[in-house]
């Protein structure tokens, strides 16, 4: 399984969530899922994350290793499962899909959360240091959600309960 996370200009939430998926999916001896991130608008290719989400992550103990991309509709094709941040996200990565098939391989990061609702990631960006925490703070529960959800082989529940909200 691939899963690509996307935000808007991925320096910020998309590349956290990657860092932390990453580090979980590890935790849990899942070695059969990859991860990658991409934004929906190309503000930031080819740039590290930005200084503060990564200050935040390492803090915890995440690692990055991935520079900007722009999420493309053929990374449909490779991608088994997009998780974007917020609503806005969604609607621009939606727009880019070309069949039904790939409309389902979109969810929102916040359907598996603990509190069991589709909530939007804040974008932290151009905010102080507590935005980027309370950005972690979310990713991390929403994340060991998905992992859960993996190694339960719930994902396609979560996805299709999502895209009925929708």
């Amino acid at each position: 399984m691939h899963i690509m996370t996307v935000c808007l200009g991925n320096i910020c939430r998309s590349p956290a969530a990657e860092a932390v998926l990453l580090a979980r999916l590890e935790e849990a001896g899942v070695d059969d899922v990859t991860v990658s991130s991409a934004g929906t608008a190309d503000y930031h290719v080819g740039e590290r994350p930005h200084p503060r989400s990564m200050a935040e992550g390492e803090s915890r103990g995440y690692a990055f290793t991935t520079r900007g991309a722009q999420f493309e509709p053929d990374d449909f094709d490779t991608a088994d499962l997009v998780v974007v941040m917020d609503s806005a996200n969604e609607e621009d990565v939606l727009a880019l899909a070309r069949t039904p098939e790939d409309e389902a391989k979109v969810v929102r990061l916040g359907a598996f959360g603990s509190d069991g609702d589709a909530r939007d990631v804040p974008d932290p960006w151009g905010q102080a240091e507590e935005a980027y925490v309370a950005m972690y703070d979310q990713i991390e529960d929403a994340v060991s959600g998905l992992v859960a959800a993996i190694d339960e082989d719930r994902v396609g529940e979560v996805v299709a309960a999502q895209r009925a909200a929708r």
